[in-house]
Protein backbone atom coordinates (compact mmCIF):
# COMPACT_ATOMS: atom_id res chain seq x y z
CA UNK A 1 0.00 0.00 0.00
CA UNK A 2 0.96 3.36 -0.55
CA UNK A 3 2.51 5.91 1.93
CA UNK A 4 -0.97 7.32 2.69
CA UNK A 5 -1.90 3.60 4.29
CA UNK A 6 -4.94 4.15 6.35
CA UNK A 7 -3.92 0.71 8.50
CA UNK A 8 -1.06 3.42 10.19
CA UNK A 9 -3.91 5.28 11.53
CA UNK A 10 -6.72 3.71 12.93
CA UNK A 11 -6.79 4.86 15.82
CA UNK A 12 -9.91 6.77 16.04
CA UNK A 13 -11.99 3.35 15.42
CA UNK A 14 -9.65 1.60 17.85
CA UNK A 15 -10.04 3.95 20.63
CA UNK A 16 -13.85 3.68 19.85
CA UNK A 17 -14.12 0.02 19.67
CA UNK A 18 -12.31 0.02 23.08
CA UNK A 19 -14.98 2.54 25.12
CA UNK A 20 -17.96 0.48 23.62
CA UNK A 21 -19.44 -2.23 25.43
CA UNK A 22 -22.17 -3.25 23.16
CA UNK A 23 -22.96 -7.19 25.48
CA UNK A 24 -22.82 -10.34 23.75
CA UNK A 25 -26.56 -10.72 23.28
CA UNK A 26 -26.66 -7.27 21.45
CA UNK A 27 -23.51 -8.90 19.20
CA UNK A 28 -25.30 -12.52 18.75
CA UNK A 29 -28.15 -10.37 17.62
CA UNK A 30 -26.73 -8.30 15.44
CA UNK A 31 -24.31 -11.25 13.93
CA UNK A 32 -27.79 -13.01 13.15
CA UNK A 33 -29.20 -9.95 11.05
CA UNK A 34 -25.66 -9.35 9.39
CA UNK A 35 -26.57 -11.21 6.04
CA UNK A 36 -29.94 -9.39 5.81
CA UNK A 37 -28.49 -5.91 6.76
CA UNK A 38 -25.92 -6.72 3.99
CA UNK A 39 -28.42 -7.16 1.57
CA UNK A 40 -30.47 -4.39 2.13
CA UNK A 41 -27.03 -1.99 1.93
CA UNK A 42 -26.23 -3.97 -1.39
CA UNK A 43 -29.75 -3.41 -2.66
CA UNK A 44 -29.58 0.31 -1.61
CA UNK A 45 -26.00 0.64 -3.39
CA UNK A 46 -27.67 -0.53 -6.56
CA UNK A 47 -30.66 1.62 -7.03
CA UNK A 48 -29.11 4.76 -5.70
CA UNK A 49 -25.20 4.73 -7.17
CA UNK A 50 -25.58 5.22 -11.02
CA UNK A 51 -22.37 3.91 -11.24
CA UNK A 52 -24.00 0.39 -9.96
CA UNK A 53 -27.14 0.85 -11.37
CA UNK A 54 -28.60 -3.03 -12.96
CA UNK A 55 -25.45 -4.69 -11.66
CA UNK A 56 -27.26 -6.54 -9.07
CA UNK A 57 -27.04 -9.43 -11.64
CA UNK A 58 -24.12 -9.77 -12.50
CA UNK A 59 -20.71 -10.18 -11.37
CA UNK A 60 -20.96 -6.62 -9.90
CA UNK A 61 -23.54 -7.71 -8.04
CA UNK A 62 -21.51 -10.53 -6.14
CA UNK A 63 -18.55 -8.08 -6.31
CA UNK A 64 -20.57 -5.41 -3.87
CA UNK A 65 -22.23 -8.42 -2.02
CA UNK A 66 -19.16 -9.23 -0.76
CA UNK A 67 -17.63 -6.02 0.04
CA UNK A 68 -20.25 -5.62 1.98
CA UNK A 69 -20.42 -8.38 3.88
CA UNK A 70 -16.58 -8.33 4.05
CA UNK A 71 -17.14 -4.94 5.84
CA UNK A 72 -19.63 -5.80 8.02
CA UNK A 73 -17.99 -8.87 8.89
CA UNK A 74 -15.02 -6.44 10.25
CA UNK A 75 -17.39 -4.22 11.73
CA UNK A 76 -18.81 -6.83 14.09
CA UNK A 77 -15.59 -7.88 14.87
CA UNK A 78 -14.07 -4.82 16.06
CA UNK A 79 -16.82 -3.66 17.80
CA UNK A 80 -17.68 -7.14 19.80
CA UNK A 81 -13.60 -7.41 20.85
CA UNK A 82 -14.07 -4.25 23.14
CA UNK A 83 -10.18 -3.99 22.48
CA UNK A 84 -8.01 -1.42 21.07
CA UNK A 85 -5.75 -4.04 19.88
CA UNK A 86 -8.23 -6.03 17.39
CA UNK A 87 -6.62 -5.79 13.95
CA UNK A 88 -8.19 -4.06 11.65
CA UNK A 89 -5.67 -4.80 8.34
CA UNK A 90 -7.65 -7.39 6.99
CA UNK A 91 -11.03 -5.73 6.14
CA UNK A 92 -8.62 -2.23 5.57
CA UNK A 93 -6.45 -4.25 2.99
CA UNK A 94 -10.00 -5.59 1.12
CA UNK A 95 -11.22 -2.26 1.11
CA UNK A 96 -7.60 -0.86 -0.34
CA UNK A 97 -8.17 -3.66 -3.09
CA UNK A 98 -11.80 -2.88 -3.77
CA UNK A 99 -10.59 0.71 -5.20
CA UNK A 100 -7.41 -0.92 -7.20
CA UNK A 101 -10.23 -3.09 -8.60
CA UNK A 102 -12.39 0.23 -9.29
CA UNK A 103 -9.69 1.82 -11.00
CA UNK A 104 -8.44 -1.51 -13.09
CA UNK A 105 -11.93 -1.14 -14.36
CA UNK A 106 -11.59 2.11 -15.97
CA UNK A 107 -13.93 3.87 -13.02
CA UNK A 108 -13.82 7.25 -10.88
CA UNK A 109 -13.18 7.41 -6.86
CA UNK A 110 -16.85 9.58 -7.74
CA UNK A 111 -19.40 5.68 -7.86
CA UNK A 112 -17.45 4.48 -4.87
CA UNK A 113 -17.49 7.31 -2.76
CA UNK A 114 -21.12 7.44 -3.33
CA UNK A 115 -21.63 3.68 -2.64
CA UNK A 116 -20.00 4.20 0.85
CA UNK A 117 -22.13 7.17 1.58
CA UNK A 118 -25.05 5.04 1.11
CA UNK A 119 -24.15 1.99 2.78
CA UNK A 120 -23.28 4.09 6.01
CA UNK A 121 -26.32 5.09 6.14
CA UNK A 122 -28.55 2.25 5.23
CA UNK A 123 -25.56 0.21 7.49
CA UNK A 124 -26.77 2.65 10.58
CA UNK A 125 -30.52 2.09 9.84
CA UNK A 126 -30.60 -1.66 9.91
CA UNK A 127 -27.61 -1.83 12.75
CA UNK A 128 -29.31 1.03 14.90
CA UNK A 129 -32.80 -1.08 14.74
CA UNK A 130 -31.18 -3.72 16.01
CA UNK A 131 -28.98 -2.18 18.58
CA UNK A 132 -32.35 -0.82 19.97
CA UNK A 133 -33.87 -4.08 19.82
CA UNK A 134 -31.21 -5.48 21.85
CA UNK A 135 -32.01 -2.79 24.62
CA UNK A 136 -28.86 -0.68 23.99
CA UNK A 137 -28.75 2.59 26.40
CA UNK A 138 -28.57 5.95 24.62
CA UNK A 139 -25.10 7.19 25.93
CA UNK A 140 -24.01 3.16 24.50
CA UNK A 141 -25.78 3.82 21.17
CA UNK A 142 -24.26 7.06 20.37
CA UNK A 143 -20.43 6.07 21.22
CA UNK A 144 -22.08 2.69 18.77
CA UNK A 145 -22.98 5.24 15.39
CA UNK A 146 -19.70 7.00 16.12
CA UNK A 147 -17.60 3.64 15.83
CA UNK A 148 -19.91 3.39 12.24
CA UNK A 149 -19.19 6.42 10.91
CA UNK A 150 -15.24 6.35 12.03
CA UNK A 151 -15.48 2.51 10.08
CA UNK A 152 -16.49 3.55 7.11
CA UNK A 153 -14.41 6.73 6.91
CA UNK A 154 -11.28 4.38 7.14
CA UNK A 155 -12.70 2.13 5.03
CA UNK A 156 -13.33 4.81 2.11
CA UNK A 157 -9.64 6.19 2.94
CA UNK A 158 -8.45 3.06 2.28
CA UNK A 159 -10.33 2.34 -1.17
CA UNK A 160 -9.22 6.08 -1.90
CA UNK A 161 -5.85 5.01 -1.15
CA UNK A 162 -5.81 1.64 -3.72
CA UNK A 163 -7.90 3.66 -6.18
CA UNK A 164 -4.57 6.13 -6.72
CA UNK A 165 -1.89 3.62 -6.28
CA UNK A 166 -3.07 1.56 -8.91
CA UNK A 167 -4.17 4.98 -10.94
CA UNK A 168 0.05 6.07 -10.38
CA UNK A 169 1.14 1.77 -10.70
CA UNK A 170 -0.72 1.56 -14.21
CA UNK A 171 0.59 5.31 -15.13
CA UNK A 172 3.94 4.43 -14.59
CA UNK A 173 3.72 0.86 -16.44
CA UNK A 174 2.48 2.71 -19.90
CA UNK A 175 4.79 5.67 -19.30
CA UNK A 176 7.52 2.33 -19.61
CA UNK A 177 5.66 0.94 -22.62
CA UNK A 178 5.49 4.35 -24.19
CA UNK A 179 9.37 5.09 -23.96
CA UNK A 180 10.37 1.72 -25.39
CA UNK A 181 7.78 2.18 -28.71
CA UNK A 182 9.77 6.03 -28.88
CA UNK A 183 13.02 4.23 -28.45
CA UNK A 184 11.74 1.72 -31.09
CA UNK A 185 10.26 4.21 -33.45
CA UNK A 186 13.62 6.17 -33.81
CA UNK A 187 15.17 2.90 -34.09
CA UNK A 188 13.46 2.39 -37.28
CA UNK A 189 12.24 -1.18 -35.92
CA UNK A 190 9.80 -3.00 -38.45
CA UNK A 191 6.19 -2.26 -38.74
CA UNK A 192 4.30 -5.35 -37.08
CA UNK A 193 6.95 -4.58 -33.63
CA UNK A 194 5.81 -1.35 -33.90
CA UNK A 195 2.22 -2.11 -33.54
CA UNK A 196 2.46 -4.28 -30.93
CA UNK A 197 4.46 -2.09 -28.99
CA UNK A 198 1.64 0.72 -29.79
CA UNK A 199 -1.02 -1.71 -28.54
CA UNK A 200 0.85 -3.12 -25.34
CA UNK A 201 1.21 0.88 -24.67
CA UNK A 202 -2.55 1.61 -25.26
CA UNK A 203 -1.07 4.37 -28.11
CA UNK A 204 -3.63 4.94 -30.41
CA UNK A 205 -1.36 5.40 -33.79
CA UNK A 206 -1.87 8.49 -36.24
CA UNK A 207 -1.36 9.01 -39.82
CA UNK A 208 1.62 10.63 -39.31
CA UNK A 209 4.42 11.60 -36.97
CA UNK A 210 6.30 14.30 -37.08
CA UNK A 211 9.86 14.48 -35.45
CA UNK A 212 11.17 17.92 -33.83
CA UNK A 213 14.21 18.54 -31.90
CA UNK A 214 15.01 21.38 -29.70
CA UNK A 215 16.92 22.19 -26.42
CA UNK A 216 15.78 19.57 -23.71
CA UNK A 217 14.92 22.79 -21.12
CA UNK A 218 12.04 23.83 -23.35
CA UNK A 219 10.45 20.63 -23.43
CA UNK A 220 7.71 20.65 -20.92
CA UNK A 221 6.89 24.10 -21.48
CA UNK A 222 5.39 23.36 -24.36
CA UNK A 223 4.24 19.46 -23.67
CA UNK A 224 0.79 20.37 -21.96
CA UNK A 225 -0.12 22.35 -25.26
CA UNK A 226 0.56 19.38 -27.05
CA UNK A 227 -1.82 16.62 -28.95
CA UNK A 228 -1.45 13.64 -26.02
CA UNK A 229 -0.31 11.23 -28.39
CA UNK A 230 3.48 13.49 -28.65
CA UNK A 231 5.55 10.75 -27.90
CA UNK A 232 8.42 12.35 -25.73
CA UNK A 233 11.51 10.01 -25.78
CA UNK A 234 13.56 10.87 -22.10
CA UNK A 235 16.01 7.74 -21.91
CA UNK A 236 19.76 8.34 -23.48
CA UNK A 237 19.19 8.92 -27.24
CA UNK A 238 23.34 8.28 -27.65
CA UNK A 239 22.35 4.94 -29.78
CA UNK A 240 19.89 7.41 -32.06
CA UNK A 241 22.14 9.26 -32.79
CA UNK A 242 24.02 12.63 -31.81
CA UNK A 243 22.04 15.16 -29.76
CA UNK A 244 24.97 17.38 -29.01
CA UNK A 245 26.02 20.83 -30.36
CA UNK A 246 26.26 21.12 -33.89
CA UNK A 247 30.31 21.34 -34.94
CA UNK A 248 31.48 24.56 -33.97
CA UNK A 249 28.90 25.62 -31.45
CA UNK A 250 30.26 27.22 -28.21
CA UNK A 251 28.33 24.98 -25.61
CA UNK A 252 27.23 21.67 -26.15
CA UNK A 253 23.47 22.13 -25.75
CA UNK A 254 21.33 18.88 -24.41
CA UNK A 255 18.84 18.47 -27.23
CA UNK A 256 15.73 16.34 -27.05
CA UNK A 257 13.10 14.98 -29.62
CA UNK A 258 9.49 15.16 -29.78
CA UNK A 259 7.57 12.69 -32.31
CA UNK A 260 3.86 14.76 -33.07
CA UNK A 261 0.95 12.93 -34.48
CA UNK A 262 -0.79 14.19 -37.90
CA UNK A 263 1.42 17.85 -37.64
CA UNK A 264 1.29 17.70 -41.63
CA UNK A 265 -1.10 20.09 -43.86
CA UNK A 266 -2.46 22.86 -42.21
CA UNK A 267 -1.67 21.37 -38.91
CA UNK A 268 1.95 21.98 -39.85
CA UNK A 269 1.64 25.73 -39.73
CA UNK A 270 0.38 25.83 -36.85
CA UNK A 271 2.80 23.92 -35.40
CA UNK A 272 5.83 25.89 -37.37
CA UNK A 273 4.15 28.93 -35.20
CA UNK A 274 3.78 27.84 -32.32
CA UNK A 275 7.55 26.87 -32.00
CA UNK A 276 8.59 30.32 -32.92
CA UNK A 277 11.43 31.21 -30.31
CA UNK A 278 12.39 27.80 -29.16
CA UNK A 279 15.09 26.64 -31.49
CA UNK A 280 13.31 24.03 -32.69
CA UNK A 281 14.05 21.92 -36.57
CA UNK A 282 11.42 20.17 -37.60
CA UNK A 283 11.63 17.23 -39.48
CA UNK A 284 8.82 16.47 -42.10
CA UNK A 285 5.28 14.61 -41.65
CA UNK A 286 5.51 10.63 -42.31
CA UNK A 287 4.05 7.99 -42.05
CA UNK A 288 4.06 6.86 -38.14
CA UNK A 289 6.09 3.54 -38.27
CA UNK A 290 9.15 5.43 -40.23
CA UNK A 291 9.41 8.69 -38.44
CA UNK A 292 12.73 7.31 -37.51
CA UNK A 293 13.45 9.18 -41.34
CA UNK A 294 11.76 12.31 -40.02
CA UNK A 295 14.19 11.85 -36.82
CA UNK A 296 17.11 11.73 -39.26
CA UNK A 297 16.05 14.80 -41.49
CA UNK A 298 15.78 16.60 -38.60
CA UNK A 299 19.14 16.20 -36.79
CA UNK A 300 21.17 16.54 -40.09
CA UNK A 301 19.19 20.22 -39.83
CA UNK A 302 20.93 20.44 -36.96
CA UNK A 303 23.86 19.43 -37.61
CA UNK A 304 23.89 21.76 -40.71
CA UNK A 305 23.64 24.49 -38.12
CA UNK A 306 20.50 25.47 -40.67
CA UNK A 307 18.51 28.80 -39.91
CA UNK A 308 15.20 30.27 -40.17
CA UNK A 309 14.52 33.98 -40.33
CA UNK A 310 14.44 35.93 -36.79
CA UNK A 311 13.21 33.25 -34.31
CA UNK A 312 11.06 30.94 -36.52
CA UNK A 313 11.67 27.48 -36.22
CA UNK A 314 13.61 25.96 -38.52
CA UNK A 315 11.29 23.62 -41.58
CA UNK A 316 13.08 21.09 -43.14
CA UNK A 317 10.72 21.54 -45.59
CA UNK A 318 12.29 24.68 -47.02
CA UNK A 319 15.43 23.36 -47.13
CA UNK A 320 14.94 20.21 -48.95
CA UNK A 321 18.30 21.02 -51.92
CA UNK A 322 20.74 21.70 -49.01
CA UNK A 323 19.71 18.20 -47.24
CA UNK A 324 19.94 16.67 -50.31
CA UNK A 325 23.21 17.50 -51.93
CA UNK A 326 25.18 17.81 -48.03
CA UNK A 327 23.77 13.93 -47.67
CA UNK A 328 26.94 12.52 -48.79
CA UNK A 329 29.59 15.13 -47.82
CA UNK A 330 32.23 13.13 -49.62
CA UNK A 331 30.45 12.82 -52.77
CA UNK A 332 29.72 16.64 -52.60
CA UNK A 333 33.75 17.47 -51.72
CA UNK A 334 34.44 15.48 -54.62
CA UNK A 335 32.14 16.75 -57.08
CA UNK A 336 33.25 20.15 -56.09
CA UNK A 337 37.09 19.48 -57.03
CA UNK A 338 36.28 17.76 -59.93
CA UNK A 339 33.77 20.64 -62.15
CA UNK A 340 35.91 23.37 -59.96
CA UNK A 341 39.46 22.02 -61.39
CA UNK A 342 39.96 24.79 -63.63
CA UNK A 343 40.09 27.03 -61.12
CA UNK A 344 42.72 24.86 -59.10
CA UNK A 345 45.81 27.25 -60.66
CA UNK A 346 44.30 30.15 -59.59
CA UNK A 347 45.36 32.19 -56.33
CA UNK A 348 42.89 31.44 -53.43
CA UNK A 349 41.39 34.89 -53.35
CA UNK A 350 40.77 34.99 -56.91
CA UNK A 351 39.15 31.47 -57.06
CA UNK A 352 36.85 31.85 -54.21
CA UNK A 353 35.83 35.30 -55.91
CA UNK A 354 35.58 33.57 -59.55
CA UNK A 355 33.51 30.75 -57.98
CA UNK A 356 30.97 33.10 -56.40
CA UNK A 357 30.59 34.53 -59.14
CA UNK A 358 29.87 31.56 -61.39
CA UNK A 359 27.41 30.15 -58.65
CA UNK A 360 25.34 33.56 -58.63
CA UNK A 361 25.41 33.11 -62.63
CA UNK A 362 24.17 30.28 -62.31
CA UNK A 363 21.22 31.31 -59.89
CA UNK A 364 20.40 34.24 -61.99
CA UNK A 365 20.36 32.20 -65.12
CA UNK A 366 23.00 34.74 -66.95
CA UNK A 367 21.27 37.76 -65.69
CA UNK A 368 24.28 40.08 -65.38
CA UNK A 369 22.46 43.23 -63.39
CA UNK A 370 20.97 40.87 -61.15
CA UNK A 371 24.30 38.96 -60.31
CA UNK A 372 25.62 42.31 -59.43
CA UNK A 373 23.09 43.42 -57.43
CA UNK A 374 23.34 40.00 -55.47
CA UNK A 375 27.43 40.13 -54.96
CA UNK A 376 27.05 44.23 -54.47
CA UNK A 377 29.60 44.68 -57.39
CA UNK A 378 29.20 46.84 -60.88
CA UNK A 379 27.98 44.81 -63.83
CA UNK A 380 30.83 45.37 -65.57
CA UNK A 381 32.86 43.47 -63.04
CA UNK A 382 30.67 40.68 -63.49
CA UNK A 383 31.05 40.87 -66.83
CA UNK A 384 35.07 40.98 -66.41
CA UNK A 385 34.78 37.98 -64.48
CA UNK A 386 32.51 35.88 -66.52
CA UNK A 387 35.46 36.29 -70.03
CA UNK A 388 37.80 35.23 -66.97
CA UNK A 389 35.76 32.06 -66.19
CA UNK A 390 34.84 31.26 -69.95
CA UNK A 391 38.18 31.38 -70.56
CA UNK A 392 39.06 29.00 -67.97
CA UNK A 393 36.19 26.59 -68.53
CA UNK A 394 36.47 26.97 -71.99
CA UNK A 395 32.76 25.73 -74.22
CA UNK A 396 32.51 23.41 -71.08
CA UNK A 397 29.71 26.28 -69.79
CA UNK A 398 27.44 25.35 -72.21
CA UNK A 399 27.17 22.13 -71.87
CA UNK A 400 24.11 20.82 -69.81
CA UNK A 401 26.01 18.18 -67.95
CA UNK A 402 28.60 20.67 -66.74
CA UNK A 403 26.43 22.82 -65.68
CA UNK A 404 24.23 20.60 -63.64
CA UNK A 405 27.28 19.26 -62.20
CA UNK A 406 28.10 22.81 -61.02
CA UNK A 407 24.83 23.98 -59.74
CA UNK A 408 24.96 21.08 -57.79
CA UNK A 409 28.85 21.47 -56.64
CA UNK A 410 27.89 25.15 -55.53
CA UNK A 411 24.30 24.75 -53.80
CA UNK A 412 25.98 24.90 -50.89
CA UNK A 413 28.77 27.57 -49.92
CA UNK A 414 31.75 26.64 -48.30
CA UNK A 415 32.88 28.18 -44.80
CA UNK A 416 34.99 30.55 -47.03
CA UNK A 417 32.71 31.44 -49.43
CA UNK A 418 30.23 32.61 -47.29
CA UNK A 419 32.78 35.33 -45.59
CA UNK A 420 31.35 37.97 -47.55
CA UNK A 421 32.29 39.13 -51.03
CA UNK A 422 36.16 40.11 -51.57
Amino acid sequence: MSDSDPTRHASRTARGAAELKLGEAAIALLRARLAEIAGRTVTAIIVEVPGYTNALAGPMGAKIESAVQLALGGFLRLAGSGAAGTPLAPTLEGAYALGRGEARSGRSMDALLAAYRVGARVSWRELSRTAVEAGLPAETLAKFAELVFAYIDELSAASVSGHTDELATTGRVRQRYLQALSRSLLLGEAPEHLIGKAQQADWEPPRTLTAVILPSAQLRAILGALDPRTLHPEDDLAELGDLTAAPGEDDATELGVLMLPDADGSARTTLLRSLRGRQAIVGPAQPWTTVRTSYLRALQAHRLRLTADADAAVDTDSHLATLVVTSDPTALEDLRRHVLAPLADLRPTTAERLTETLREWLLHLGRRDDVAAALHIHPQTVRYRMTQLRQLFGPRLDDPQTVLDLTIALAVPTTSETAGPA
